[in-house]
């Protein structure tokens, strides 16, 4: 058996295995199982098997998205991290001076200590009075920032507050990726995804992304990998 095949059998494995997690609830277990093989198959270029992989890794998330939303609970950082100890499944909002990067730190944590929750993370007010809101991400080639800016509350935020600045931070950034070839597409829906994985039209359009580029041919010309949103809008 060469490389490749061996390869390519480890993905199917894993993904047999990701089934059996999503047939039993164990969305913690799906998804990361459905993560690492979408990996190794972006690592391979097997963008028929990344295309397939991409509808079980969106119903674990969805599960998880859901198992946050629903606790009703929100709390509010703006010092430190919660490294050590048990982690609050629910709703976490990032303040100054804490960071994008906090914020996927955070999200990750939750990943490690099987936690269920969502984070956002804020910027300092604008001249125009509004809230930037960030995502951050860090792979898989190159950091990335999505940001949208929305009115401050007047009161404490919300779960359903939190799906819809998910929404808008997810819809900024299907906006931010340009027209082109697939493979270029797909990449940058993979960045965006490390920033926001619970957003399911960004994952839908990249199944749809790597359907595509199986059937193109590949582009010769120079790719730029990854990409951010513009920062500078005269709002600051």
């Amino acid at each position: 058996m060469t490389a490749e095949l061996r390869q390519v059998q480890a993905i199917d494995e894993t993904m047999e295995k990701a089934s059996h997690a999503l047939t039993t609830m164990d969305y913690f277990e799906a998804e990361r199982l459905c993560s690492r093989a979408l990996d190794r198959a972006w690592g391979m270029k097997d963008y028929e098997r990344m295309a397939r992989i991409c509808m079980p890794l969106q119903e674990a998330r969805r599960q998880l998205r859901q198992l946050a939303a629903d606790t009703r609970r929100v709390f509010t950082l703006s010092s430190q991290l919660p490294r050590t100890g048990p982690l609050e499944s629910g709703c976490y909002l990032l303040e100054p001076p804490l960071l994008g990067i906090d914020g996927h730190t955070l999200r990750s944590l939750g990943q490690g200590k099987r936690t269920p929750i969502l984070v956002l993370t804020r910027e300092p007010l604008t001249r125009k009075g509004t809230w930037p809101i960030v995502a951050v991400g860090t792979g898989p080639t190159t950091p990335i920032s999505i940001r949208v800016y929305v009115e401050p509350l007047a009161g404490p935020p919300t779960s359903e507050w939190f799906l819809e600045v998910l929404e808008k931070l997810g819809d900024q950034a299907l906006a931010n990726v340009k027209p082109g070839p697939a493979v270029f597409r797909l990449e940058d829906y993979l960045h965006a995804l490390d920033a926001l994985p619970e957003h399911e039209k960004l994952m839908q359009a990249l199944e749809a992304a790597c359907r595509l580029a199986v059937v193109e041919p590949n582009p010769i010309k120079f790719r730029r990998t990854g990409f951010h949103d513009d920062e500078d809008d005269g709002s600051f």
